[in-house]
C-alpha cells in the first residue's frame, strides 16, 4: 500500500477514519477483503502470505508501506506480514511499534501503522528504527516518514479533510467523496517531485494518488471508518489494468 490517508481522534462521533491505496504489479496473486480464520477483516497477498490493511472486530488497526529511497529493499520477511502478526496479537500498539522498530532488519523497508481505539504508533526501519505515536489530526503516509510532504500526501491530507468534513458519520453515510479522493490520478508538477533515486519519468508516475503505470498501478482502494460507539465499516474497491474488477463491504448494506 502506497498511501494512506487518516484522521485520528478529530471528530468525537469518528475517532478513526481511513482512506488508502494499495499500489501493486497486476500480476501479483491477491485475495479481496475477507475474513481471516484468525478474526480479522483484511485483503490477502497470496505471494508472501500477509497483508497491506487490517481490522479486527475489537477495533484493532494496522496499514504497512514500503519506504522507497532508491535503495533495494531487502529482508527475510515480507513486510506484509507486520499488520497480520499485530492484528492476531493483543500485544498494545506502543509495545508492538517498539519491537518491529528494534528488529525491522528482519524485515523489507517498512512503514507502520498499528493502533486500537486508545491509541495509533507509526514505526519505520528505514533508514533506520523509528517509532511515534501518533497525535489526534489528519496525517498522511506513502513511502517516506509520517507526514513527509510529498506533493500526494500533502494535496490527499487536504482533500481527504474537506470528505471527513462533510460524512455525516453514520453507516449509509455516501463513501464517493473519499473514493474520489484515492482516485484522482493527476501527477504532481515536475518541480514538485521528490527525490528518491529513482529516474524522474517514474517519479512522476508514482506521484499521483491512483496510479496505472504500466504493468503496476493502484490494485485496491479502500475506506475504513470507526465509530465512537465501537461500530465500523470497510469498503474495498478492487483494480487491474483495465479498470475496476469489483467491490466488497463490511458489513454489507442491507
Amino acid at each position: 500500500m502506497c498511501l494512506v490517508l487518516f484522521a485520528w481522534h478529530t471528530r468525537p462521533d469518528l475517532p478513526l477514519v481511513v482512506a488508502a491505496n494499495r499500489d501493486e504489479f497486476y500480476a501479483r496473486p491477491t485475495e479481496p477483503l475477507q475474513w481471516w480464520d484468525d478474526g480479522f477483516l483484511a485483503g490477502r497477498d497470496l505471494l508472501a502470505g500477509g497483508t497491506w490493511m487490517g481490522v479486527t472486530d475489537t477495533l484493532r488497526f494496522a496499514a504497512v508501506t514500503n519506504v522507497r529511497n532508491g535503495t533495494p529493499s531487502t529482508g527475510a520477511r515480507s513486510r506484509g506480514a507486520l499488520p497480520v502478526d499485530y492484528l492476531r496479537d493483543r500485544m498494545s500498539p506502543a509495545d508492538y511499534a517498539a519491537q518491529v522498530a528494534t528488529t525491522g532488519a528482519d524485515y523489507g523497508s517498512f512503514n507502520l501503522l498499528a493502533g486500537d481505539p486508545g491509541e495509533l504508533w507509526w514505526a519505520t526501519n528505514r533508514p533506520h528504527g523509528r517509532r511515534q505515536r501518533v497525535e489526534p489530526g489528519v496525517h498522511g503516509l506513502s513511502n517516506a516518514e509520517l507526514d513527509t510532504p510529498w506533493p500526494k500526501v500533502t494535496a490527499g491530507t487536504q482533500a481527504f479533510a474537506a470528505a471527513l468534513a462533510a460524512d455525516d458519520g453514520s453507516p449509509e453515510a455516501d463513501p464517493e467523496a473519499f473514493f474520489d479522493v484515492l482516485a484522482d490520478s493527476d501527477p504532481a508538477p515536475w518541480e514538485s517531485l521528490p527525490d528518491t533515486g529513482i529516474e524522474p519519468e517514474l517519479e512522476r508516475a508514482l506521484s499521483s494518488r491512483f496510479i496505472h503505470y504500466g504493468d503496476y498501478g493502484t490494485r485496491a482502494s479502500t475506506l475504513l471508518r470507526v465509530r465512537s460507539d465501537g461500530t465500523f465499516d470497510i469498503t474495498e474497491r478492487r483494480f487491474d489494468e483495465n479498470g475496476p474488477t469489483g467491490e466488497v463491504r463490511f458489513p454489507p448494506r442491507e
